[in-house]
């Protein structure tokens, strides 16, 4: 079996050598054979320096290396079924397509029988040759995957399938749609159709007599009394609606010059961030990409103030400067900038019911008690969709959904002009994560709130975000509009993420794959720091020599390479519009 969490899945007081030698030790095998063989096992699985990485620890690896490793444990004793339980979850998009086409490989050299688990329904569309979908522990329907994401016939398949975003989706046009309701729990439900309380074609029928599974033709079957209507399913959604532009017009809400960061670790200096140069406007979405290590999470903890820039760097919040550490900030300027954390376990104390949590932020943000706080309290709660019923739970009663709204609620207490997103749906399933970006759209249209959104999931951040800045090795590569950073022409690095990202058509062109890991930041390339793994690297050799400044290709888009964008749209087939 291959775990979500690698980290998890091993020992971190172990060699990572060791761990994997044991394996074959349990096998019957001696010590040096099962060094041997672990050393193989390595390079079965792509590792090009299996000795260095053997006499590593679990931390001191990548979450892709950590998961070749996992993969190797599990194929070192030959299995006739390997279990992937959301492999390439915690794994940003690159990651995720060189582990992807490394499991495909290896079922073909193996002839293993693979069982993968996800809520990423494209992943399961590119890995799958059948599908099985499970509600409340119930598979209710299954089949061929390309027949099953074509011509879904369960209602519920269809409201998954609706809850992914696509091309041309915006959060105003052509919105995801959502499932209304939640899972039950397990047990609950003792006659009918499981699905029966949030299915918009339910009937009498459904509540009464528990459907069987119904031949769709000759390789599926449904568990839906009326699955040939399942296509039909009204939306529980508008599909448009109308929410204002970002104010474009008044100064900006947040400025920054020349923004580095630079980490001590011994005697080596990490360049995490180097000359960031955006402005985020009111009522805008800023949408953050990059692979992990790339400077999205140092660049949100400057802003917010965790961190402190170096000398020199500029951050301002409408015209005023803001210091560079958060304790040395005013109460207006704390309470007008907040976040939205990935897990929201994590951030929430389990100690403290929900209505404690937002009270306190409604206490110590907006300044408000007593009657007043209890009215802003209903208020929030009401904004972010949740019954009062809730308020006196702990964390540990709610599903991930809720958990989250409640980690919206408490951002949004004390009004903030800016409230940076980090990662808060890559931890829920789709159905759930559709209903949090839809509403995140919602009170942003209401508040003017501005948001710095980061995330892998590339889609998630077309959906939402009215500008992209794509960052690699604390350099802002690409920034422009989200539709001309989607659609092109690209720069090198953002047409290799968008490459590896796997869609549901399976329309996406040939991936593009980028040699070898991410360099250190504390000894960056010459030149353009991208040139060592560029599949487009110029000939002329001005790219290891000389670093490209960010230039405007188009106006109001910008990328940091030194081939011409006219040059790019050719090589990229970009189509002129």
């Amino acid at each position: 079996m291959v775990y979500q969490e690698p980290g998890r899945a091993l020992n971190p007081s172990i060699r990572v050598g060791r761990q994997v030698a044991e394996v074959f030790e349990i096998a019957g095998l001696s010590r040096q054979e099962s060094a041997d063989r672990a050393e193989e096992a390595l390079r079965t699985v792509q590792i090009s320096d299996p000795g260095r990485v053997l006499r590593r620890y679990p931390h001191q690896l990548s979450g892709g290396m950590l998961q070749r490793v996992i993969i190797a444990m599990a194929l070192a004793a030959q299995p006739s079924l390997l279990i992937l339980d959301e492999p390439t979850t915690a794994l940003d998009a690159t990651v995720e397509a060189e582990i992807l086409e490394l499991i495909s490989a290896l079922r073909e050299e193996f002839h293993t029988a693979v069982l993968f688990i996800s809520h990423n329904l494209a992943v399961i569309a590119k890995m799958c040759d059948r599908v099985g979908v499970m509600y409340a522990g119930e598979l209710v329907e299954q089949g061929p995957a390309q027949e099953v994401f074509e011509q879904p016939r369960h209602p519920y398949t269809v409201g998954l399938l609706r809850c992914i975003p696509r091309r041309g989706q915006r959060r105003d046009h052509g919105r995801l749609d959502t499932i209304p309701g939640f899972l039950p729990a397990p047990g609950t439900v003792s006659a009918g159709c499981v699905f029966e309380p949030r299915c918009a074609l339910a009937d009498q029928r459904c509540k009464d007599e528990a459907p069987p599974m119904y031949p769709v033709s000759a390789e599926r079957t449904a568990r839906c009394h009326y699955h040939e209507r399942a296509p039909s399913l009204p939306r529980a959604t508008p599909e448009d609606v109308q929410l204002p532009g970002p104010d474009l017009v008044s100064g900006p809400v947040i400025s920054l010059r020349d923004v580095s960061k630079t980490f001590a670790d011994g005697r080596e200096r990490v360049h995490a961030l180097v000359g960031i140069d955006l402005d985020l406007h009111r009522g805008e979405t800023l949408g953050l990409v990059g692979e992990s290590g790339s400077g999205k999470t140092t660049l949100a903890r400057v802003l917010l103030g965790l961190t402190a820039a170096d000398q020199g760097s500029g951050l301002e919040m409408s015209g005023t400067k803001l210091a560079p550490t958060a304790p040395r900030r005013s109460r207006e300027q704390l309470r007008a900038m907040q976040i939205i954390f990935q897990n929201p376990d994590s951030a929430l104390n389990r100690r403290h019911s929900v209505r404690h949590l937002i009270s306190r932020s409604l206490t110590k943000l907006a300044g408000v008690s007593g009657p007043e706080r209890e009215a802003s309290l209903l208020d929030i709660v009401s904004a972010v969709r949740m019954q009062e019923r809730y308020l006196g739970l702990r964390p540990a009663q709610l599903s991930g959904g809720l958990k989250q709204r409640v980690a919206i609620a408490r951002a949004f207490a004390g009004n903030p002009k800016v409230l940076v997103c980090d990662e808060p749906t890559s931890a829920l399933d789709v159905s759930v994560q559709a209903a949090i970006l839809n509403l995140l759209g919602e009170l942003q249209g209401s508040k003017h709130v501005t948001y710095l959104f980061i995330s892998h999931d590339l889609g998630v951040v077309r959906y939402l975000s009215d500008r992209i800045a794509v960052l690699y090795l604390g350099r802002l590569m690409e920034y422009g509009e989200a539709e001309a950073v989607f659609t092109g022409p690209h720069h090198p690095y953002t047409e290799a993420l968008l490459s590896a990202v796997p869609t549901l058509e399976g329309t996406r062109a040939e991936r593009i794959i980028l040699g070898g890991e991410i360099p250190s930041p504390a000894h960056p390339p010459s030149g353009c720091v991208f040139h060592t793994r560029c599949p487009r690297r110029l000939a002329s050799g001005i790219c290891e020599s000389t670093e490209p400044p960010l230039a405007e290709a188009e106006p109001g888009h910008f990328m940091r390479c030194h081939i011409p964008p006219d040059e790019l749209r050719v090589l990229q087939n970009v189509e002129t519009q």
